[in-house]
């Protein structure tokens, strides 16, 4: 059982404490992403994991067995990390087989491993070559070949994808996926793509500022977020998140959020609403669409407001529009086909049946 359990991790550099207390339980088997902005500390406890950096409190378990003053080579875990760290002076081979030569493993055996994992690669004509000789991903499979042969319980990653283009990022993500269904060992996967995060994941950890904000699958963190800073981390492009005030109308609760601009609250169970208080609108874009002409009328839980389109951004199969609704900043989601232009002046039907709303205070999710 290759599990993984923190339990009030701290690590302080000096008086600065980066990590404020972690806990966390991860299973055998599971693919769990760490997400966040840079400096959140997801690579610091990723590294504490391996043993590259020092605990100030708490403990790291693996399989059980307490690790906190175990050597990194003893416990049963292999890195990949982000610039690859090959030695440019070794071939393929003998990068993937460097770890076993030095645990003097026989060579029929190192052999055996080294080939079945290039195979697995694709790597098996790339075997002679001087890292200086592959392309981008061909070394990172080559990094990800040396953790392999090692057959560890559990594979830490470090932004293994962030040095690669955008087309090849795609391809080795998908290229991780198949590896974690083949292997079927724990993953722990540190990146601040949350595309990665939403792909690759069982599990993802958000963190901010060295604390965890919400741990779920990824359609737990993208459709029931925890705070506004979670809603607007997960998602490309993010939710739109936007400053307003409940106020009281002739049909119940209201979100103003300008002037001009107020939307009616569908009525829900055990909210936490007042008149008067301050909040945070959020809706996914794809929850703000722009009306046909011939469209019936909206559904009972959604809202037609006009706006003028202030920026197109087209991405081939859909368009994002930054809209001026009423007063209120927001971005609206387009079928690709359509054409639009900036000064155009539109309907878009908001969709209701997924509105946030988080305190303005506090950030938290109260609807």
């Amino acid at each position: 059982m290759a599990s993984v359990t923190l339990k009030d991790l701290f690590k302080k550099y000096g008086k600065l404490e980066v990590v404020h207390g972690i806990n966390l339980d991860i299973t055998d088997k599971e693919f769990v992403v760490f997400v966040g902005p840079s400096g959140c500390g997801k690579s610091t406890v990723l590294r504490m994991i391996a043993g590259l950096e020092d605990i100030t409190a708490g403990t790291i378990e693996i399989s059980g067995r307490v690790v906190n003053d175990v050597a990194p080579k003893d416990r049963d875990a292999a890195m990949v990390f982000q610039n690859y760290a090959l030695y440019p002076h070794m071939n393929v081979y003998k990068n993937m087989s460097f770890g076993l030569t030095l645990r003097k493993m026989p060579k029929d055996e190192i052999e055996t491993r080294v080939r079945e994992i290039a195979v697995m690669l694709e790597l098996e004509d790339f075997l002679f070559r001087k890292p200086h000789e592959l392309s981008g991903g061909q070394r990172q499979r080559v990094a990800m070949g040396r953790a392999l042969v090692r057959r560890p319980e559990v594979y830490l990653f470090d932004e293994p994808l962030s040095n690669l283009d955008a087309k090849l990022r795609t391809q080795m993500r998908l290229e991780i996926k198949l590896l974690h269904q083949e292997v079927q060992n724990t993953i722990i996967y540190v990146t601040h793509d949350q595309v990665e995060a939403m792909t690759l994941a069982d599990r993802i950890v958000v963190m901010r500022d060295g604390y965890i904000e919400q741990v779920g699958s990824p359609m737990e963190i993208f459709q029931h977020p925890a705070n506004a800073f979670v809603a607007g981390f997960m998602g490309s492009p993010p939710m739109n998140l936007h400053p307003a005030e409940i106020v009281a109308g002739a049909d119940g609760l209201k979100l103003k959020l300008s002037e001009q601009l107020e939307i009616p609250i569908p009525k829900r169970e055990n909210n936490q609403l007042k008149e008067g208080q301050k909040v945070i609108l959020g809706l996914r874009t794809e929850d703000l669409l722009i009306a046909h002409a011939d469209d019936e009328n909206p559904a009972d839980l959604s809202f037609t407001a006009n706006g003028t389109v202030k920026i197109v951004e087209l991405l081939g199969n859909e368009t994002n529009l930054h809209m001026d609704l009423q007063g209120a900043n927001l971005i609206a989601r387009a079928e690709g086909r359509r054409h639009f232009s900036v000064g155009d002046q539109l309907q878009v039907v908001l969709d209701l049946t997924h509105l946030h709303i988080f305190d303005a205070e506090s950030e938290l999710s109260i609807y």
